[in-house]
């Protein structure tokens, strides 16, 4: 959840900003491995846990405005 470089990590806003899993709604991040591939994950901060809910070797279409 490091904002240190927002460039290549970032949490996501609107209406992909929170997704719920297992009931439970969690902050989106996004992380850009590479110009188009993106790894999405949600962050349950109070168990440590991270969840891998995407891996895609191109830029999602749902962030484009």
């Amino acid at each position: 959840m490091s904002t240190s470089d927002p460039y290549r990590q970032h949490r996501l806003r609107g209406r992909l900003a929170t997704a719920v899993l297992g009931g439970f709604a969690y902050p989106q991040w996004e992380y850009e491995v590479t110009s188009g591939g993106r790894v999405r994950y949600l962050v349950d901060q109070p168990h440590w846990t991270v969840h891998l809910v995407q891996a895609s070797t191109r830029h999602p279409k749902d962030t484009d405005s």
